[in-house]
């Protein structure tokens, strides 16, 4: 099974949840609704990965940064590559 890892920060409480943009060092940017309160905007992260890469949420790990805005997450299963994924 192929495993996606991807470098991202994450912008909790932002009225534009997802994709935001690519930063100059290719960390991926990403708006979360949610507040960095008791797991949920890593839960809501999780979900939106699933999502867009269409696999499960069990398919997404927060491998680092799980209490960080800076986090290291691993994709598994993933059955398409959203349009964002590879762009520089």
């Amino acid at each position: 099974m192929t495993r996606i890892v991807l470098d991202l920060k994450v912008v909790p409480r932002s009225s534009r949840p997802g994709y935001l943009g690519r930063m100059a060092d290719g960390t991926l940017r990403f708006g979360l609704s949610s507040p960095p309160v008791d797991g949920k905007a890593n839960r809501e992260l999780a979900e939106m990965l699933a999502e867009a890469f269409g696999t499960r949420r069990s398919g997404v790990e927060i491998l680092s940064g799980s209490a960080s805005r800076r986090k290291r997450v691993a994709v598994a299963g993933a059955t398409r590559r959203p349009g964002w994924y590879g762009r520089s």
